[in-house]
C-alpha cells in the first residue's frame, strides 16, 4: 500500500487528536496542523474514499481500521525517535519537529536497529 506522507500526517494527527480529546472533527485538524479548512476538506475526502476514514452527521472523523494501522506506526515511529533524540540531548521540541521529518522516510531495517538500540539504551538506564 502506498500512501504519501501529507496523508500519513493527517492520519497521524487524527490518531493524537483522538487520544487528547475524544473526537475529531475537520477544525481540530485544522488548528493542530496549521493547513486552511479548504485544504484539510480536500484531504479529508480523499481519506474518506480511500476507505481510511469515516465522517458521521455530525462532522466527527473515525479512523478506519487502515487508517488506524497507518496512523499508528506513523506515531510509533514518531515517538520512538523523539525518544532517541532527547536521549542524544536535543530538546523534546526540537526532538518532536526532527521526528516528523524522519519518520516518513527511514526505511524499516534502519527504524528497527534504532528500536533496538534504544531498547538497549533504555535498560541501561533503568539499571544503573
Amino acid at each position: 500500500m502506498v500512501i504519501h506522507e501529507s496523508a500519513e500526517d493527517y492520519l497521524e494527527s487524527i490518531l493524537v487528536l483522538q487520544q487528547r480529546r475524544g473526537q475529531v472533527r475537520s477544525i481540530d485538524i485544522v488548528n493542530e496542523l496549521g493547513y486552511s479548512k479548504p485544504s484539510v476538506s480536500i484531504a479529508m475526502k480523499k481519506l474518506r474514499e480511500n476507505g481510511y476514514v469515516s465522517m458521521d452527521a455530525d462532522g466527527l472523523i473515525t479512523l478506519n481500521e487502515s487508517g488506524m494501522e497507518i496512523a499508528r506506526r506513523v506515531y510509533g515511529r514518531h515517538t520512538t525517535l523523539a525518544k532517541l533524540f532527547i536521549l542524544l540531548g536535543v530538546t523534546p521540541e526540537v526532538a518532536s519537529e526532527d521526528a516528523c521529518k524522519v519518520e516518513h522516510d527511514l526505511s524499516e531495517e534502519t527504524f528497527h536497529c534504532i528500536q533496538n538500540y534504544l531498547k538497549k539504551m533504555l535498560e541501561e538506564q533503568e539499571e544503573g
